[in-house]
């Protein structure tokens, strides 16, 4: 089956990167979304999934950005309509926002290569099978954090913040076999995306080395890191995608 992948871009320099490829390989169908360029939106009938991607605003900032604004609509109405969402770190706080779930910050920032575990319900979980039952390591970015939405399950923690992800069906998702997968991390990184990462966002790295040395690592670090462990992350993502679009 050919899918109809919509995403939302938040910024410039956070695109699909491994996402891309995996579509690409798969023969489905992208369009991409910029509010922040004034994009219109789609309606959930023109699309199969929606990707929420990553940026550096807060779900809170509609007063800055009131794109935001019309962004929560649309995830909304995805929601509602049974459609297959998927969140990487702001999208993954904004879906639980739109969900009645609290953002707000973690009180530590995870910039870089750290390790993460899944919880039991993720590793019971039918689209994480793929993934290992110990602890291992991805990319992390972010300051904010959610709770759980009612009636999801969280998947993921870290010792730093316990909820890094989380799954939630609705009826009609049962129904239809879609899902709500939202990550704090980004699975989909490659070292081309990383790299612009780490350029545009150079100067929260740099203050999150000074507030949060034990969670935060040096833009040499990440990118010396990345060479381990990129691949595997692009794996496990893709493992996810697949069980997600076969389900």
């Amino acid at each position: 089956m050919t899918l109809r992948i919509h995403a939302l871009f938040h910024t410039d320099y956070e695109d699909l990167s491994f996402i891309k490829k995996w579509a690409n390989n798969h023969g489905h169908i992208i369009n991409v979304n910029r509010s922040y360029d004034d994009d219109a939106l789609p309606t959930p009938d023109s699309f199969d999934w929606l990707i929420v991607m990553g940026g550096p605003m807060s779900v809170h900032d509609e007063e800055k950005h009131p794109w935001l604004i019309k962004e929560k609509r649309l995830i909304k109405q995805t929601i509602e309509a049974g459609k297959t969402v998927i969140g990487i770190c702001l999208g993954a706080q904004l879906i639980a926002h739109c969900l009645g779930a609290n953002v707000q910050s973690s009180g530590v920032k995870e910039i870089g290569w750290l390790p993460m575990r899944l919880t039991p319900a993720g590793q019971a979980h039918l689209l994480l099978q793929d993934l290992p039952k110990q602890d291992f390591t991805v990319f992390h970015w972010h300051g904010e954090g959610f709770d759980c939405p009612k009636g999801a399950s969280i998947i993921a923690e870290t010792d730093a913040w316990a909820n890094q992800g989380f799954v939630y069906q609705t009826p009609l998702h049962v129904e239809s076999d879609t899902w709500i997968l939202a990550w704090q991390c980004h699975f989909e990184v490659t070292k081309k995306s990383l790299a612009k990462m780490i350029v545009n966002g150079n100067n929260a790295v740099q203050s999150g080395l000074t507030e949060y040395p034990k969670t935060v690592q040096s833009p040499a670090e990440i990118i010396a890191l990345g060479d381990k462990y990129i691949e595997a992350n692009n794996a496990m993502l893709s493992a996810m995608l697949n069980r997600i679009a076969t389900n």
